[in-house]
């Protein structure tokens, strides 16, 4: 089956979880399989193994490519989804987390995620929640929408509170090319995109993104065996910096800890990869054993 998304780090991630023949393996943002399949391919363990993804399109297409292997594939959010492990019992050897978003959501249009493609301002990972970019967008507090600006997309504190008065006076919006192209004629020169931290902010709010990851991080234990690798890709500073936190509480106790950090410092991708596969310039890998 035609690999649709090329997955960010994969040598450095397999460099990390050191994948073995049998080893069970749990990828709680599996997309369409592409660091899943590399594991896989190393264990053979398909029956012991889970594949979690909150977009239906995703866990369809790993349904087809798993077919005729007995391999889990979970549809829901990786924090409720490990709860429902956790209440079957269920310990992994390797647990994986890709944060990022997909290339094939950017690439569909209709799914609102791309603001270089015209869409509906939509962003859900999840097609059945019912928040969007376009209720966030049009229906959300001038005062609101200019703390997620600053909290989520990092804007400062004066832009983000002059962007938010901006769309308020202006919409409503229909189209992520229509959002877009307004938040670049009142924006300043950048060099990067204009629209690139707000469409972040609103993203993160639609699908909670960090509230998931706050949730889930302290349930990894509960899921990973002893002697077990855990690996996280962030793609921004806010959620790197609570996997960072994450690992540190995890492992300051020396010998009495129950996690080993692997990474000392976050791997990022080389400049090989970069020039291959663009989205990997923000990636940050870290990882860690189970003692």
């Amino acid at each position: 089956m035609e690999e649709l998304h090329k997955p960010v780090l994969l040598s450095e991630v397999l460099e990390v979880l050191d994948p073995r023949p049998g080893e069970s393996y749990l990828d709680l943002t599996a997309g369409y399989g592409g660091h899943a399949s590399k594991v896989l391919d190393l264990t053979r363990n398909y029956k012991e193994s889970a594949l979690v993804d909150r977009d239906s399109f995703a866990t369809e297409y790993l349904r087809g490519k798993y077919k005729s292997e007995p391999v889990e594939i979970v549809e829901g959010d990786f924090y409720n989804s490990v709860l429902k492990l956790i209440e079957c019992g269920k310990t992994f050897d390797m647990i994986l987390a890709d944060f990022g978003v997909s290339s094939p959501q950017l690439d569909r249009a209709e799914r609102g995620f791309s603001f270089l493609r015209e869409g509906p301002l939509d962003m859900r990972m999840d097609r059945t929640q019912e928040l969007t970019a376009e209720r966030v967008v049009n229906h959300y507090p001038e005062k609101k929408l200019a703390e997620i600006f600053e909290k989520y997309g990092e804007e400062r504190p004066g832009n983000a509170k002059r962007m938010a008065r901006e769309i308020v006076q202006a919409r409503p919006f229909k189209t992520t090319e229509e959002l877009a192209g307004f938040i670049k004629s009142k924006s300043r020169f950048s060099k990067t995109h204009p629209a690139t931290r707000i469409f972040q902010a609103i993203r993160i709010e639609v699908n909670d993104e960090l509230g998931l990851i706050k949730q889930t991080l302290p349930l990894i234990l509960k899921v990973l065996k002893p002697g077990g690798r855990v690996a996280i890709i962030t793609f921004h500073s806010l959620e790197d910096r609570l996997v960072k936190q994450y690992f540190r509480e995890a492992s300051e106790y020396g010998e009495e800890s129950e996690l080993e950090i692997i990474t000392k410092s976050p791997i990022v991708a080389s400049a090989d990869e970069v020039v291959i596969n663009p989205r990997s310039r923000s990636a940050k890998l870290r990882a860690a054993k189970r003692r």
